[in-house]
């Protein structure tokens, strides 16, 4: 896994083999983010990570100079990983939140611009994710929420739907507050 644009550039990530997260793979983050920097400004943004796991996508939005990343993982192996690789770059503006990623967007006091969502594709009930960001007061007004999915899955039918980005087998529907 490598970070592929912005500061840290090239930079590859080496998450031990004892995390047991799905990392969105490069291909997919390069296009993703080639899309999203013709609708983002990185330097006003204020970006949340939800199942962060590795924290790629986190150390993506870090690197292209974005004001702050809050990303959130409940699992302490993944967490700790998230704050050492954090250190270990010089990531002075990720902030790693050990935390149920439902209960953190219900009960947040922070506003995020952009909001990435990473669940494990075989988490029962992971899209109620979208409706908890999409209704609630943690996504500011004009806010992007990018949630990644299986195939299987279509939410154009939703009211916020805005677009489907597909890579190889990752998804990306986004949405508009």
């Amino acid at each position: 896994m490598r970070i592929v644009s912005g500061k840290y550039r090239g930079r590859t990530i080496d998450p031990p083999r004892n995390l047991r997260a799905r990392p969105t793979t490069d291909f997919a983050k390069e296009n993703l983010f080639n899309v999203l920097s013709n609708f983002v400004d990185y330097a006003d943004c204020d970006v949340l990570d939800l199942f962060a796991g590795t924290g790629s996508i986190s150390y993506e939005f870090a690197s292209r100079g974005v004001r702050s990343v809050t990303a959130v993982e409940i699992n302490p192996v993944h967490h700790r990983f998230i704050r050492q690789t954090a250190a270990a770059l010089a990531i002075d503006n990720l902030y790693a939140v050990k935390a149920n990623a439902f209960l953190y967007v219900r009960n947040a006091s922070k506003q995020f611009d952009v909001v990435f969502s990473d669940a494990p594709y075989d988490l029962e009930g992971a899209s109620e994710i979208i409706d908890l960001v999409l209704d609630g007061p943690i996504l500011r007004e004009q806010g992007l929420l990018i949630y990644e999915h299986a195939k299987k899955f279509d939410f154009s039918a939703h009211p916020r739907f805005w677009q489907l980005r597909s890579y190889g087998s990752v998804h990306f529907s986004l949405f508009k507050k």
